[in-house]
């Protein structure tokens, strides 16, 4: 038979317990839907804070190797336009020397012909030495190559760097012709220096279709972690949704319990009147 005191009321003391049970219950399902994240703090869960606090700085570092991913493509891309300004230069060079292997040109014209042939030279090698991105080129000669960051350990993608000055396609700056059958012979040289120009241009669209692919791995990569990341630390707010709303009535039905347990001490007064 259950005691009747003033001084113990077991009856309140579970309604207390269960009530601050469904009140931290609903602190820890408000603190969810505050933040998103059912693991906000190694408090919540160590090993999968832990876990995803390395897997979200991997992520976060792969920011780092897209940005030197970025600057290779950029590097390369102003090497290609100039790649494709040289070329054209070296058909509008060949173009002038076939005009002056004609033996019927007068000496005006022909010097005419000369020193547009001679412009267009300089010109190629102002481009290659002006295909700088951020200080660096891989067409002036001034370097062999490139490498760029590829992985979060320090790993690199290497690019090879194509020399497209005029001694880089077998040109040089006295490179000229001073007679009809001077500029026809000049010809052969030009076809060569095309050959050559558009080799190494060929080549350095490789590497940037290999920039291109890596980074679009990188990408995908960061993106996994993230997801990775989020499917250990996110809350499923749909289902915390549903909890806040049991555990709110939930907290109602335990004031009410407690209230009521509180109240049956009261009943002892009875047994004095």
């Amino acid at each position: 038979m259950a005691l009747n005191s003033i001084n113990t009321n077991s009856g309140a003391l579970i309604a207390l317990q269960n009530l601050n049970s469904t009140t931290n219950e609903l602190q820890t399902v408000q603190q969810r839907i505050s933040t998103g994240k059912k693991v906000a703090s190694a408090k919540d869960n160590g090993a999968i804070w832990a876990t995803a606090k390395i897997q979200s700085g991997t992520a976060d570092s792969l920011n780092a190797v897209k940005d030197s991913l970025q600057r290779g493509q950029s590097t390369i891309d102003v090497a290609l336009a100039a790649g494709d300004t040289i070329t054209d230069l070296l058909g509008k060079m060949k173009e002038k020397a076939l005009a002056a292997s004609d033996t019927s040109l007068n000496t005006a014209s022909f010097n005419a012909l000369k020193s547009d042939f001679n412009s267009l030279r300089d010109q190629i090698e102002k481009a290659a030495s002006n295909a700088k991105f951020n200080g660096v080129s891989i067409a002036d000669g001034t370097t062999t190559k490139l490498t760029f960051l590829a992985n979060t350990d320090g790993t690199g993608f290497t690019v090879s760097a194509k020399s497209l000055n005029l001694t880089g396609i077998g040109l040089s700056a006295a490179f000229t012709f001073t007679s009809a059958a001077n500029a026809k012979s000049a010809l052969a040289t030009l076809d060569k220096a095309i050959g050559t120009a558009t080799n190494k241009l060929s080549s350095l669209g490789t590497s940037s279709k290999g920039l291109d692919t890596h980074l679009t791995f990188v990408g995908k990569l960061q993106d996994s972690l993230n997801a990775g990341v989020g499917n250990l630390v996110d809350a499923d707010l749909a289902k915390e949704s549903a909890k806040l709303q049991s555990l709110q009535t939930k907290q109602q039905l335990g004031i009410q319990a407690l209230s009521i347990a509180n109240s049956s001490s009261s009943s002892i007064l009875s047994l004095f009147r």
